[in-house]
């Protein structure tokens, strides 16, 4: 009997230790064979399988195209449609050979209703040629930190076997292109008009993003994808509350339940908190740096209400040199702020010294006359 009883509690702390594990139920329950789900703000992963996994990515591939057409700088200028661009195979806005069409309008249409042909008219007027697009494209993804990803074409059709991504890649590059104002606007449009060349009305093209148009009242857009050998992929974001989210699936047969489960998942377990507010650091004593030190942003991050208890912040500073003889001889940034949680370094932000060549966030204007009376004035000596 006592055996038994052994083996009942051993059981019972089995449940409870496998209970605790972090999404150990969602991970279950999501079909898709790579996920991930990120927080905005501060790149934190809230849940992940098989993430860093190269797969084929169809058509959520055109998130890099449409970033790399608004930063161009050419949105407001006309391409020419080619005739390589009106016969690339699959989904089309059914561009027609030799119509000028605004560079806006076709990164719409590709967006919205997934245009292969936009895709490819928007490849030659940036690009110069596919080939040439195809370069920036794996540039941008280099520079941006997507280690595991290669683009060989605009569009993700299956025509290359040189053109894979992750979920986690197709993460970052979400959380890059969304701090972009014009890329946000189109990703959350569900319905776009475009001027129509040989017609007396209007192309319409409507969202193909269930999430955004219909399944869920916190989404704020994203780019859907399919493909024979890729299977379905999907890329949403979501926000409520002030915290943003990237979800990611790839080959997944049940996306938009997935993807609900992960947002819901969030916003149910984790509260976006705010570590530090941007500004003068308070708390340090050493008489040189007291009342200079400051950062520039606020700084959030993702916790659970465990996590809130185990959050910690640990500020490293250079040693001041004895050649300061006046703000303006010390440097702009002297340390570091890490946010710590669990033992875990999960972000870190520059420390500043206000030696009135740093602008201070929101700094009120009798500040920056301030500044500029100590400097003019040839101000010395350390509060």
């Amino acid at each position: 009997m006592r055996q038994w009883k052994q083996i009942a509690v051993t059981a019972l702390v089995c449940l409870l230790l496998i209970s605790g594990l972090p999404h150990k139920a969602d991970a279950m329950g999501v079909s898709a064979r790579s996920a991930v789900l990120l927080e905005q703000e501060s790149g934190r992963i809230l849940f992940e399988k098989d993430a860093h996994t190269k797969r084929r990515i169809a058509s959520i591939t055109k998130i890099m195209t449409a970033i790399l057409a608004i930063e161009s700088g050419k949105m407001d200028e006309k391409a020419t449609v080619s005739n390589r661009a009106i016969h690339t195979e699959g989904s089309a806005v059914y561009l027609q050979e030799g119509e000028k069409i605004k560079l806006e309008d076709l990164v719409y249409g590709l967006m919205l209703r997934s245009g292969n042909d936009a895709a490819v008219a928007i490849a030659e007027h940036v690009g110069g040629s596919v080939e040439g697009f195809v370069h920036m494209m794996n540039q941008k993804a280099a520079e941006i930190g997507m280690m595991n990803t290669e683009f060989a074409n605009p569009h993700g059709l299956d025509d290359h076997e040189n053109h894979y991504s992750t979920a986690y890649d197709m993460a970052i590059l979400t959380r890059y292109a969304m701090q972009n104002p014009m890329y946000q606007k189109i990703s959350g449009t569900k319905v776009h008009r475009a001027p129509n060349p040989n017609e007396q009305w209007d192309r319409v093209w409507r969202n193909k993003n269930k999430l955004l148009t219909s399944l869920y009242e916190y989404s704020t857009g994203g780019k859907t994808g399919y493909t024979k050998r890729a299977k379905r992929t999907l890329v949403s974001t979501a926000s409520k509350e002030g915290m943003n989210l990237v979800a990611v699936t790839i080959d997944a047969s049940d996306d938009w339940n997935d993807h609900i489960a992960m947002f819901n998942m969030a916003y149910r377990d984790y509260e976006l908190f705010k570590v530090k507010e941007s500004g003068t650091l308070k708390d340090i004593q050493e008489k040189i740096y007291k009342n200079r030190l400051f950062i520039k942003r606020d700084v959030y991050y993702p916790l659970s209400d465990v996590e809130e208890d185990e959050i910690r912040i640990d500020i490293t500073l250079i040693k001041p040199d004895k050649k300061w003889d006046k703000p303006e001889d010390v440097p702009n940034v002297v340390g570091k702020m890490a946010v710590i949680v669990e033992d875990e370094r999960v972000d870190e932000v520059p420390i500043y010294y206000d030696n009135g060549l740093t602008n201070k966030p929101n700094a009120p204007l009798w500040e920056k006359f301030r500044k500029l009376f100590f400097i003019g004035a040839g101000y010395s000596g350390h509060d």
